[in-house]
């Protein structure tokens, strides 16, 4: 079953462009439509429709920073017919629109601020997050999403140089998706669309309890085939190197520009979205 799923989902990344119903990809699966549909959400964590669309957006992303395409150009080259419907879905899904996505990328990400999260319906969650051994410095996004998919404003988000502990102290109750991302801070190709994400923790749901504070270890691991691309502007646009070690480190990545709206003076800090940001 993985083979199958493997084997439609490299042909989706090959035609993206191309109109594919699931009764193709079911046929590239040699299962039943029904089946096929099944076994590939258990397995990505989502259904085969969702999947096309993020590597439709994805290489939007890629297309906006390595090409002078313009974004209505970019939007019939990743099967869209309508520019509008791409550039709505593109900053729903990025959460930036693709101009403003395409403007950063010489600027890196501003320091995100958003209102406190307040009321009576908040829990949080806590827990440590490790990697497999690397040589490679790191920055960890621990992220709060309400669907399985890394897009959008996240509810809740701890950000940490390197591996650790982490906490998000206002999340609403409810029952959410955790995902967590690791990027390199250090040597970075100067082409931020050849940049990807060194490990990563799939999204797996969590319940937050109104006044409680859950556990949620997260264990990040090298990126597979069926793991869902990234759709927020990482690990593209995130240039910076640990404010701590930026000034004596020889071996910064080429290129590399510190932004002034950025915010380097922690290497620790935690924040939410969508109205719901909360701490820095």
């Amino acid at each position: 079953m993985q083979t199958a799923v493997e084997r439609v989902i490299t042909n989706m990344w090959d035609r993206y462009d191309e109109p594919l119903s699931l009764e193709e990809m079911a046929d590239m699966a040699v299962f039943s439509r029904f089946y096929f549909s099944r076994v590939f959400r258990s397995i990505t964590g989502t259904s085969p429709g969702r999947f096309l669309t993020a590597i439709r957006l994805y290489k939007a992303k890629n297309l906006l920073l390595e090409t002078t395409m313009s974004v209505t150009d970019i939007s019939y080259q990743v099967g869209y017919n309508s520019p509008g419907t791409f550039s709505s879905r593109f900053t729903r899904s990025v959460g930036i629109s693709p101009a403003r996505y395409r403007f950063l990328s010489e600027a890196g990400i501003p320091a995100p601020e958003y209102p406190v999260a307040t009321g009576q319906n908040l829990g949080g969650l806590r827990g440590t997050v490790t990697t497999p051994e690397t040589s490679v410095p790191t920055r960890v996004y621990v992220s709060v999403f309400d669907s399985t998919i890394p897009q959008g404003t996240p509810l809740a988000c701890a950000v940490l140089d390197g591996v650790g502990s982490y906490e998000l102290t206002a999340v609403p109750d409810g029952q959410w998706f955790i995902h967590a991302t690791a990027v390199a801070v250090r040597n970075l190709d100067p082409r931020p669309w050849m940049r990807k994400p060194v490990f990563l923790a799939a999204s797996r749901p969590v319940k937050v309890v109104a006044g409680r504070t859950v556990t949620a270890n997260v264990e990040l691991r090298p990126p597979r085939l069926t793991d869902l691309p990234i759709l927020l502007a990482l690990p593209e646009l995130d240039s910076r190197v640990p404010a701590t070690s930026a000034a004596a480190d020889p071996q910064a990545e080429p290129g590399w520009q510190r932004p002034s709206a950025l915010d380097t003076a922690s290497s620790s800090r935690t924040f939410a979205g969508s109205s719901r940001l909360v701490v820095t």
